[in-house]
């Protein structure tokens, strides 16, 4: 079973849970989670691909609406 999470460039990724068996498709799944705001990393491991992921946590704004 892959590593639940990695370290790439000093940064804490998640695996998505998937096992890609092309490139392509790892790819396209990747694409999808940059266009949500995703960073992502595909390793290749015996033959198989995987995606790492990790998003920034933005503090939510506050409302400036008098009480």
């Amino acid at each position: 079973m892959p590593d639940l999470a990695r370290i790439f460039k000093d940064k804490k990724y998640m695996w998505d849970g998937e096992i890609y068996d092309t490139k392509d498709t790892a790819e396209a799944t990747a694409l999808k989670y940059q266009e949500d705001g995703f960073e992502t990393e595909i390793i290749e491991e015996e033959g198989k691909y995987l995606i790492y992921n990790r998003r920034e946590v933005k503090a939510a704004e506050q409302s400036s609406t008098p009480s």
